[in-house]
């Protein structure tokens, strides 16, 4: 063989690198583009309803709304932690979007740390907040309580990795960290989208009882809001990092997969939730 042809071969390969490494970003640039589309949908949701009934002084209205003890008379408490863990859910909603604009990084780096700061102080709150409502509030059985609390706790966990790695100037580990919190704080929004995507499949509540809110499927989603996501995150991050072309290839396909379940799941939770209460 001629030192032109496998010249010519190894340039081939590399080309092929490039391709599918390139595919691989812009795959992951979609899912994150309709993850941003969904969750300010549901930021205006929570901010609309929730936040116009606290501000014209009728919060027991909150019961109208999908969460039927959001507000319970009497419990002062826990109806500030819940309009706190409202509140911060937005917040987290906008701050985790401006940590995902990578030319904010670059440009303004600043702003790139406060809101990094703020990320980090909302999604902290937002897993103890919901350790206490899950205990306090929730309907959604042993099983589904469990799966949510791990969450919380997956969340305080890698927030703390994400803080010590920026501390100590680990980028590159503080990068990953901060992703693997990113899909854990989204765990609420993905447990709408597999519950509404699922219900407007079947047309039908499938696997649960839609007025105790209890049953094997709403079990399985409190596992898979956030353990089906860090998945796929993990067998991305190992594809860009280090994997070759048919496992970069591989991944695509998975995140292709990802692309159309989230576009079916925000579609469904836009149209049976979030914008019949946004006024």
């Amino acid at each position: 063989m001629s030192v032109q042809t496998v010249s010519k071969a190894a340039d081939n390969q590399r080309v092929t690198r490039l391709d599918s490494t390139h595919l691989l970003g812009l795959s992951a640039g979609i899912w994150l583009g309709l993850a941003a589309l969904g969750q300010l949908l549901m930021a205006v949701y929570v901010a609309s309803f929730y936040g116009r009934l606290l501000l014209a002084g009728t919060p027991e209205a909150w019961n109208d709304g999908p969460m039927r003890h959001a507000y319970v008379s009497g419990d002062g408490f826990g109806n500030l932690v819940m309009g706190t863990h409202l509140g911060f859910t937005v917040v987290v909603v906008l701050a985790g979007l401006l940590q995902l604009l990578p030319p904010l990084r670059r440009r303004f780096p600043m702003v790139h740390r406060w809101s990094g700061r703020m990320y980090l102080l909302a999604g902290v709150t937002l897993a103890v907040g919901g350790l206490f409502l899950v205990r306090s509030r929730s309907a959604d059985g042993f099983g589904g309580s469990l799966g949510i609390s791990l969450n919380a706790v997956m969340i305080l966990v890698f927030a703390f990795m994400a803080l010590r790695t920026a501390m100590t100037r680990r980028i590159d580990e503080h990068r990953r960290w901060a992703l693997r919190l990113f899909i854990a704080v989204s765990g609420v929004w993905f447990f709408r989208l597999i519950v509404f995507g699922w219900l407007a499949y079947h047309q039908d509540a499938v696997g649960f009882d839609p007025v105790t809110f209890k049953g094997p499927f709403l079990s399985f989603a409190s596992y898979a809001m956030f353990l089906l996501p860090l998945a796929v995150l993990e067998m991305y991050l190992r594809a860009r990092a280090r994997g070759g072309v048919w496992q970069q290839r591989a991944v695509v396909v998975v995140m292709g997969g990802a692309i159309v379940l989230t576009g079916w799941g925000v579609f469904a939770t836009a149209m049976m939730l979030w914008l019949p209460l946004i006024r």
